[in-house]
């Protein structure tokens, strides 16, 4: 299991290429609700030097209203400017999902009115519009990895040359 995301009709190819890398280190799948700005066939794919791209577990769905059915049960935290809660007031758990809207208009806000007890935002300074999609991504799921202790991610590293002292 893991902690998946879900991007509503994302618009600019290099956040969401960002964001599947993000995906593949944190052992995330990546959701992604269509319409999309950009093509994700194996041409596309290859020639904007995603090359890591197959080994990314991604699913693209017509509608949210598909993604729902494809995923009845599971919880979904919707990351938004317009919460009050933020990301780190949450209780992720292992099989949720985080949705990001578009990076020109986040997500409807008819879904958010729907779910405002799933609503959280990442804190940022006052008067600032958002920050970058890929950025906000690796923000809350990390944020939320860390609330399920990074299950399944490795917990140390090791030098390349020299060993850590002891």
């Amino acid at each position: 299991m893991s902690i998946d995301i879900v991007l509503h009709e994302p618009e600019q190819p290099g956040n969401t290429g960002a964001i599947g890398r993000t995906c593949i280190c944190a052992g995330a799948g990546l959701h992604l609700i269509r319409p999309l700005g950009f093509f994700t066939d194996e041409k596309s794919v290859a020639r904007a030097g995603l090359d890591y791209w197959p080994r990314l577990n991604v699913r693209e769905y017509d509608s949210y209203e598909d993604f729902l059915a494809a995923h009845e049960g599971t919880r979904i935290w919707y990351i938004t400017t317009k919460a009050h809660r933020t990301i780190a007031e949450a209780d992720y758990a292992d099989g949720d999902y985080l949705m990001f809207g578009s990076e020109s208009a986040g997500i409807p806000e008819e879904i958010l009115a729907e779910h405002p007890d799933r609503c959280v935002r990442i804190p940022m300074k006052a008067g600032e519009r958002s920050l970058n999609l890929s950025n906000a991504a690796a923000i809350a799921l990390y944020e939320a990895l860390r609330h399920i202790d990074y299950a399944g991610l490795e917990k140390a590293g090791e030098l390349h040359r020299l060993k850590w002292k002891e």
